[in-house]
C-alpha cells in the first residue's frame, strides 16, 4: 500500500483518532503533513458539532474536511459542501418521547449551535466535550430559528439499553444510531457518515479502492462500507469489527497514526 493507492482518508474522532482522554497524539501532525504533501484528502467524520471539531483540529483546520453531526453537515474552509437537515416537527416529536426516559438529557443539534434545557453539571461536562457552541433554553419545543441537523440524547444510564428501545421503531424513516456508550443520535434518513463519504468521493473523483476509513462505533458503519481500506479499532463495537476489512490497534495505542505512518514511509 502506497500513496498511489490512497487518495482519501476519513477517520472518526472519539474512540478512534482521539485517545480515551479525548486527546490527539502529537505524532499525528507530522503524519498528517506527509499525507497533505502527497495530496491525500483528510476527513474528520464525527457526531461532534462542526465548531467543536474545528477547535480540536485548530492547527490544521483549513486543510481538513469536517463531516460533522454524523455526516449531516460537511464543511471545508468554512464552506458548506453538504447539509441534510431534519424536519423540525420530527425533532419535536423526538423530544416529547424523551421526556419520561430516566437519566437522559435531550439535545437539538442546530447549524448555529446546540440547544439544551438542563444545565446539570453531570450533563454539561459531557456536552462540552462534543459541542463548542450551545444554549440553555427554557423549552426545546420552542426552538425554531435554526436548521436542525440532529437530535441527540445524552443517556447516563447507557444508550443501548435505556433510550434506544424507545426510538428503535423510527429506524425505517430516520437514522437512529447508538454513537457511544451514553449517546443516541437521530437524524434524517439520508444523513450518515457513509452518505457524506459518497458526496466527497463524487466531488473529488475518488474511488472506493482509493479510500481508507477508520471507526469504532455504530455511527461509523456506513462510512466503513465506503472504502476498501476499512479499519475497525481494537476497541471497536463488535458489530463494527464484523464489517471492517482490517483491525487497527486501539485508540489508546494510537492505532490510526500507526496505519497512516505505514503509508507515509
Amino acid at each position: 500500500m502506497t500513496f498511489s493507492d490512497i487518495r482519501l482518508v476519513a477517520t472518526d474522532m472519539d474512540g478512534t483518532l482521539l485517545n480515551s482522554k479525548h486527546e490527539i497524539h502529537e505524532s499525528f501532525f507530522p503524519v498528517f503533513r506527509k499525507l497533505k504533501d502527497h495530496g491525500v484528502i483528510f476527513v474528520a467524520a464525527s457526531g461532534r458539532q462542526y465548531f467543536n471539531l474545528a477547535k480540536a483540529l485548530e492547527q490544521v483546520k483549513d486543510e481538513v474536511i469536517f463531516a460533522a453531526e454524523n455526516g449531516s453537515y460537511v464543511v471545508f474552509k468554512d464552506e458548506e459542501i453538504h447539509i441534510q437537515a431534519i424536519e423540525q416537527d420530527i425533532v419535536r416529536e423526538l423530544v416529547k418521547i424523551s421526556r419520561p426516559i430516566k437519566d437522559t438529557y435531550p439535545v437539538i443539534c442546530g447549524k448555529k449551535k446546540a440547544y439544551v434545557e438542563n444545565d446539570a453539571p453531570e450533563f454539561i461536562d459531557h456536552l462540552k466535550l462534543y459541542f463548542e457552541r450551545y444554549e440553555v433554553v427554557n423549552d426545546l419545543m420552542e426552538v425554531t430559528d435554526d436548521q436542525f441537523l440532529k437530535f441527540t440524547l445524552c443517556d447516563l444510564a447507557g444508550s443501548e439499553a435505556n433510550s434506544y428501545p424507545h426510538y428503535k421503531h423510527f429506524e425505517d424513516s430516520l437514522q437512529v444510531k447508538i454513537s457511544g456508550p451514553i449517546w443516541l443520535d437521530i437524524s434524517h434518513k439520508k444523513a450518515n457518515k457513509g452518505r457524506a463519504m459518497e458526496v466527497l468521493q463524487e466531488k473529488f473523483n475518488v474511488t472506493f479502492d482509493q479510500t481508507m476509513v477508520f471507526g469504532d462505533y455504530l455511527n461509523d458503519l456506513e462510512m466503513l462500507q465506503k472504502g476498501h481500506y476499512s479499519y475497525a479499532m481494537a476497541n471497536a463495537h463488535p458489530d463494527i469489527k464484523k464489517i471492517a476489512r482490517f483491525i487497527a490497534k486501539s485508540n489508546d495505542e494510537n492505532g490510526v497514526v500507526e496505519i497512516l505512518s505505514a503509508i507515509t514511509v
